[in-house]
């Protein structure tokens, strides 16, 4: 496997200009930096016109960089020699109706400059590696929207790319064609090759992806292993008591007085004592306090969120900062862009 990252990242800037003389400027991308290593499946998150698409394209040399760098398996993005080497699903990807399952591997294939007897040979495997296995011969007129996104994903990996950009993989796929796509994932794993994901469904990256990455407005605000983001984000530590002993109220005053912040409730026969900080500073003061009242702790547990609460808490708690970043960035009409009037809409 390559030392060097399979996608690297640095200051990359995106601005589109628009309206009268091109005066009015959105910053999709604002000094985004991040590497992707080889062999990991790595996911992008965030909310609509966060600059993910923008991200995508860029790395893909669909859109041109105002200003930073991009590389992608060690070559300038867009780069014709690392584009070969990329499997690549887009969002709302369209396949002509009248092709079926084979003749559209065939089609896209040959667009990779693969041999025909190549894609013959090949496709029936991938095809039943996706769950389409029967479908070969049927039109894709006939497919499901969920089929649709498993013949896109056996054409990204048509030509044995070494990393895959998958953009909402898993997109009106159903819970059984997700699961199989999420097995698909781990073989590419398995095999060496790195994947790249853009999706809504924060559920399946936490099932698949090794590390993740967070924009916002256009701003990096986390990259990272999944756990890291959901530990830093959980809502605190409970602690489990026994209702029964005395100690437990002047406990509690002593807790509020060394600025411990904390709530108190019962569950039957069992009293629990919820502290905010998850702090481990704050954990050991409740612990040496609750243990000079003479208060027993049955079990003390860190509540872990899952990705979605902690993406939908970060995003929320850096709403205002970013606001207050964007309103400060100074502007710079001076700046070259790349971009024609076209790429405006791309967000």
């Amino acid at each position: 496997m390559p030392d060097t990252p399979a996608v690297s990242v640095t200051d990359l800037k995106k601005t589109y200009r628009s309206g009268l003389f091109r005066r009015r400027k959105v910053d999709a991308l604002q000094g985004v930096s991040f590497d992707v290593e080889p062999g990991e499946i790595f996911g992008l998150l965030g909310p609509n016109g966060a600059g993910k698409t923008t991200l995508i394209k860029v790395l893909l040399g669909l859109v041109k960089r105002s200003d930073g760098r991009a590389k992608v398996l060690d070559l300038p993005a867009g780069d014709r020699r690392g584009r070969m080497r990329i499997g690549y699903l887009p969002e709302n990807h369209r396949i002509p109706r009248h092709l079926t399952g084979n003749t559209a591997l065939e089609y896209y294939g040959q667009l990779s400059h693969m041999p025909l007897g190549e894609i013959r040979r090949k496709r029936g495997e991938l095809l039943a590696s996706v769950g389409l296995g029967k479908w070969g011969t049927a039109t894709v007129a006939s497919y499901s929207k969920g089929m649709l996104q498993r013949l896109g994903l056996a054409q990204a990996m048509l030509h044995d790319p070494e990393l895959l950009i998958l953009d909402e993989p898993t997109d009106g796929v159903d819970p059984v064609g997700r699961a199989g796509i999420r097995d698909t994932l781990f073989r590419l794993k398995d095999r060496g090759k790195t994947v790249f994901l853009n999706s809504h469904l924060l559920q399946e990256l936490e099932l698949v992806c090794d590390r993740v990455a967070i924009l916002q407005k256009g701003l990096l605000r986390h990259v990272g292993p999944i756990h890291e983001l959901t530990q830093a984000t959980s809502s605190g530590v409970t602690f489990r008591l026994a209702a029964d002993q005395q100690g437990i109220q002047p406990a509690l005053d002593a807790l509020e007085a060394a600025g411990v912040t904390h709530r108190r409730t019962e569950e039957g026969a069992l009293s629990y004592v919820i502290i905010d900080s998850v702090e481990q500073s704050s954990i050991d003061q409740t612990v040496d306090t609750f243990r000079q009242a003479g208060v027993s702790i049955s079990a003390i547990i860190r509540k872990q969120l899952t990705l979605e609460e902690a993406f939908l808490q970060l995003v929320d708690r850096d709403s205002d900062e970013t606001d207050d970043v964007r309103r400060v960035q100074p502007k710079d009409d001076s700046a070259t862009e790349h971009t024609d009037a076209a790429e405006g809409g791309n967000s």
